[in-house]
This record gives structure tokens, sequence and C-alpha cells, in this order.
């Protein structure tokens, strides 16, 4: 149990928190909740001993194990395995512990070793750090890179599988989504639903709060409000605890109003009836938590196109990548009342195409044709690092096409929350998420019939991903979406196209379809699997089909259960001869001195079997998930 007891925590001169008294169960798994700059991170800090409470005192149970996510990763010569394994301490300092016992001879020392490293599981660490990497994008060949050759967005996922390795009853993550795609984020969803201790978490993406955690820490007015549930049901405790407020009732009947509109809209047009269910389901729970961000800051609209285009582009048999090309033979037409979502692996080509799209690179070939009334709204994270840092809001407004008097600029900014003198402050003092809703402000003021959006939600807090969901839902034109925020995608977008292994295709399920899909593959080299990308549903078939079919599954599947048999049999082999080592060394006798050095040959050999088990083992799960996927 973690207890805060009458705090007072404080940033500057600012009062974060004032007299505030809190518990913490332990297990519980919790979601850390309010506006940027709220003071998230700083209770964060609080907790980790990082920075001192004006006031009070925080209470934890003697010997607690905790871990986060360090913010930065300077650069460093170790390989990014190393640098994974270095966060399990007690994995490293055993490591060099028995590596002093072997130089010195001392049996009786080495033998306690290896039992306190099978106690920490330590012949199986080096691949549950490569699980990790896997897990977050990262490809074999790059667990033996130095951390200096990463990207700020890759070490940032090197900090948080280092968080995941480290052993912890406490795991406390910072905005783990913020730099991993949607393949990433279902991956960290479910290896955060198995574990054990206690969770606090921050995060922007509702769909990943309500699949991990059951309680919920808001911020408000200088204290903590806690809910039991999930962020859903949070949202539903607040709508009711707001409509008491008489003066919000008028928001929210509008609100609901408009949602009610979009739903009309959307049931009119609606042609694949497995995305027209998912999203109507949402946007009817949509319509019930309406009133719980009716107190928003955030209410913003994209201008009304002065003159729809019915065609904006053609893409023909398009190739696209850098020396050779990622994907190729993409066909698609963009409509004006297209909304499409790109699905697949980081790395696989969907910020490419969305930069050919923009303008920003050539295709390797193929034809690209644009209307002449197309006007590209294009938001990527690199647009936001390009802002003029020494400009002001109202000025990177001014710059833009389009005559409007300073008022009309500073009522417009005002949706984004920029008010006051806020408008007049240069952009290099602003956070990144003040950033980020800049460059969206920008966007949207340029009347664009084509919005591009390169995960448009990173470093957004959950009011602003809401304000951007309802604005995108009224909005216009069309829309090509990347995005690992799944409330987003499943609220605004009618189709979905995916990249896997070189081929753009129509994926032709909800995002649930895709979550399944991906529960089939695995984030490493991926063998050739039987299901395509697009998760078909499996035509009918006739006879010959049918048998020419069952064929071609049985030829496929015999290299596999012979690899499955020889596995086995392997497995057993080396059970037999662990236990036969284990008989050896319950014997009392064989820790005498003259039989030192069978002693230490046996627990040299132990060790080697155990991490051949290990391989073996692995290697046989991998064959079953590759049969499963024939069935």
């Amino acid at each position: 149990m973690i207890s805060l007891n009458n705090i007072m925590l404080m940033r500057g001169s600012q009062i974060l928190l004032r007299h505030v008294s809190l518990v913490i169960h332990k297990g519980q798994r919790t979601g850390i909740i309010g506006r940027n700059g709220c003071g998230k991170t700083s209770l964060f800090r609080a907790l980790s001993g990082d920075i001192a409470l004006e006031e009070g005192e925080i209470e934890m149970p003697n010997g607690l194990r905790r871990s986060s996510m360090a913010q930065e990763t300077p650069g460093s010569s170790r390989s990014a395995l190393d640098f994974v394994l270095d966060a399990h301490l007690d994995f490293r300092q055993l490591e060099e512990a028995i590596s002093q016992a072997e130089e010195n001879g001392n049996n009786l020392v080495l033998a306690e070793l290896f039992g306190k490293l099978e106690e920490i599981d330590g012949y199986d660490i080096k691949h549950r750090a490569e699980r990790l990497l896997s897990g977050l994008g990262f490809a074999v060949d790059e667990f033996e890179k130095p951390v200096s050759n990463f990207s700020g967005g890759w070490r940032v996922r090197l900090n948080l599988a280092a968080a995941l390795m480290c052993p912890s009853d406490l795991l406390m993550l910072d905005e783990p989504t913020n730099h991993l795609d949607l393949e990433a984020t279902v991956w960290l969803e479910q290896w955060l639903q198995s574990y054990q201790g206690t969770i606090l978490l921050i995060s922007h993406d509702r769909t990943f709060l309500d699949s991990v955690i059951n309680n919920v820490i808001s911020f408000d007015n200088g204290g903590l409000d806690s809910y039991k549930g999930n962020y859903s049901s949070y949202e539903k405790q607040r709508a009711e605890k707001m409509a008491l407020q008489q003066a919000l009732y008028v928001k929210q009947q509008r609100r609901k109003s408009e949602i009610q509109d979009f739903v009309r809209r959307f049931s009119a047009k609606a042609t694949k009836a497995k995305q027209a269910q998912s999203r109507l389901k949402e946007l009817h729970r949509m319509e019930d938590i309406a009133p719980a961000h009716v107190d928003s800051p955030f209410r913003f609209q994209f201008p009304e196109l002065d003159e729809p285009s019915s065609y904006l582009v053609q893409m023909d048999d398009l190739s696209i990548g850098f020396d050779k090309p990622l994907v190729d033979k993409i066909e698609l037409s963009i409509r004006s009342e297209s909304r499409f979502g790109l699905l697949g692996f980081n790395g696989s080509g969907k910020s490419t195409l969305l930069k050919i799209l923009s303008g920003q690179m050539d295709p390797l070939g193929g034809d690209i044709i644009r209307s002449k009334k197309l006007k590209i709204g294009y938001f990527a994270q690199h647009q936001v690092d390009e802002l003029d840092q020494q400009a002001t809001p109202i000025q990177l407004i001014q710059k833009e096409e389009g005559y409007a008097t300073e008022q009309q600029i500073r009522d417009y900014l005002g949706g984004f929350d920029f008010r006051g003198t806020r408008v007049s402050e240069t952009i290099k003092n602003f956070s990144g998420g003040e950033k980020a809703r800049l460059a969206l402000a920008k966007v949207a003021w340029q009347k664009p019939n084509l919005l591009l959006l390169d995960e448009p939600t990173n470093h957004l807090d959950l009011e602003m991903c809401h304000a951007l969901t309802v604005a995108l839902q009224q909005y216009q034109g069309a829309m090509v979406v990347v995005s690992h925020d799944r409330h987003l995608l499943v609220n605004t977008v009618d189709e979905f196209y995916s990249i896997h292994k070189g081929v753009f295709a129509e994926f032709k399920g909800d995002l649930k379809d895709y979550e399944k899909w991906l529960s089939t593959q695995t984030f490493s080299e991926i063998e050739e699997s039987a299901e395509t990308a697009e998760a078909e549903p499996m035509q009918k078939l006739d006879k010959k089909e049918k048998r020419q079919q069952a064929a071609n599954r049985r030829e496929k599947l015999a290299p596999l259960s012979k690899m499955e048999r020889r596995l086995e049999k392997e497995i057993e082999k080396i059970q037999a001869k662990l236990l036969k080592i284990e008989s050896s060394l319950a014997d009392e006798s064989m820790y005498l001195e003259e039989k030192k050095n069978t002693l230490n040959a046996l627990i040299q050999e132990q060790g080697s079997l155990k991490s051949q088990l290990v391989e073996q083992e692995d290697a046989w799960l991998e064959i079953q998930e590759e049969i499963a996927s024939f069935e």
C-alpha cells in the first residue's frame, strides 16, 4: 500500500497539489489523468524520490521495488540488448560474482550463485530481453547495434524496454505509447495485462487505458479525485457528476445533438457492415460520455471548405521507398468522402506513403494524379519540430494564406487553449504538447480538403485528443490517418488499408479483427504465414479447390510437424540430462575437496543445458504459432 499523507507539491511558484491524501493499494492498476502541465509527471518524480514535497509525506512498504521509464537516453556504445539487460541489476551483479568465483575457483560460492541465478530465472533473461525488444519493434539485427545509433524515438523505446526488464513491484510509465506504432502499442497492452505488480500509468490513449487500468486518479483543481473502473467508467461517473451542474446542461445537449447528426450521416453512407457496426457502437458511447468533456478548454473546428471536389488523388502502380521499394503496386483513389486509416508494422512504409502524397518525397515509380483543386494539410512529428521557434502563435497563423483580423486569430487560437498573453509568447518556450496543438492549428487554418495525419495525438493530453476526434468527425474533407490511437481511428475512419511485407491492400475487418491478426504474428523475422494482411473472409470454394487447398496445407504443415517432433525429442533429452545432474548435485560427497573439478564441470554443464532448454522451448513455441496460423 502506498499512502500520500496531506502532501503539497509545487513546480516553481505554481502549486500543483495542496493538502492531498490518497491511498494506492497493492496490485492496483491506476491511470493518472489530467491536462498537460497539471503535475502528472511531477507526481511521478515525487513518488520516485527525485523531487521533494513542500509538505506532507509519501509512505511506501519497505523493500518495494520501483521501476520507471527514464526520460532521456544519452548516446552509448552499449548494444541495445546490453542496455536492456543492464536494467536487471540483480542479474548483472550475479553475472559479475559468478565470473569472480570462477576466476578464484571457489566452487561452493559458485554453486550458491548458480542457485540464486536460477531463482531469478537468470538462464532465460537474455531471451526475455530479446522478446521485449522484438515486441517494441526492434529487428533482430538491431539487437547488437550501439544505443548511439538509434534516433530519439527509438531510444525512448529502449527506455521502455529497460523499465519492463527491471524487476519491480511498482511500475510507473509516463506516456509509454508516445513513440510506439499501433502494433507495438497492442503488444505493450498485452504485456501489461499480465504484469503482477502495481501499475501507475500516464497516457493519452484511452483505448490503451481501458485495457490496462482498473482505477483512475484525476488531477482536479489542485487535488486528486479517485474513481473505480477504467477510463470509460471514469467518463461516465464524471458525466453523471457534472450533469448535476445546471450551467453545463445546454452545452451537454448541444454536443449530444452534434453526435446524433454525425451518426445519422454515417449510417446513411456506411457500406462496410463490420466497420459500420464498430463505428456506430463507439459513436453511441461517445454520446453517453459527452457531458464529461463539456468543460474542456479545447473546442475547434476545421473551417468549411470553399468548393468541394469529388476527385482528389489517383495512385496507379505506385512504388515507394528509398534505395529500393518498400511497397509497390499501390492502387488507390482518394475522393472527397474518403476517410482512410493506414495499418502496418513500423518501417512498413506508412509514413513514407504520407510524405509522397504530401509532395515531400517522390515515388520510385508509378503515377500520382492530383486534382487541380487539391489542397493538402499535412501533420507529422517533424512538422512540430520545424515550427518557427522565434514566432508567436499569432504570427504563425498570420503567415498563412487568407486575411483575418488579430481578434479573429485570437478567437481561433482560443479553441486550442491559447488565450490571453499566451498568443504573444514565443514558441520556443512552449511544451511539446503545446507545440503539437499549434501545428494542428496551423494545419486546420489552411482549409485543406485532404488531411494527412501521421500520429497526430502524440504529446496531446486526453482532452485535446477528444477535441481532435470531435473536430475530425465534423471535418468535410478527405483523410488519410496513421495513428496508434484506436479510439481516434474507430471514431473518424471509414476504411482501413494495410501494408504488410511490401503489399498494400484493403483490410476488410475492423480494428478488433486487426488486433486478432496481430496476435498471430511475431515482431521479429516472420516466416511466411498462411494468413494475409488483408484478413479477407474465406470465400466459398468448390470441392476441387478445397481438396487442392487441403493438399497445400498438408504440404506446408509437413516440415513444421517434422520440426515439432524433432524439438520435442531434443527437449526430452536435455530434461533427462538435467535430471541426472541434479541427482548428482544432491549427493553431499560431491562437495568434498577432491571432487571440486567434477563439481565445477557439473555446474557448468547444468548452466549450458538450461540455456539450451530455453532455446529449444522458444523454438517449439514459435513452431506452435506457425502451425496454429494454418488452422
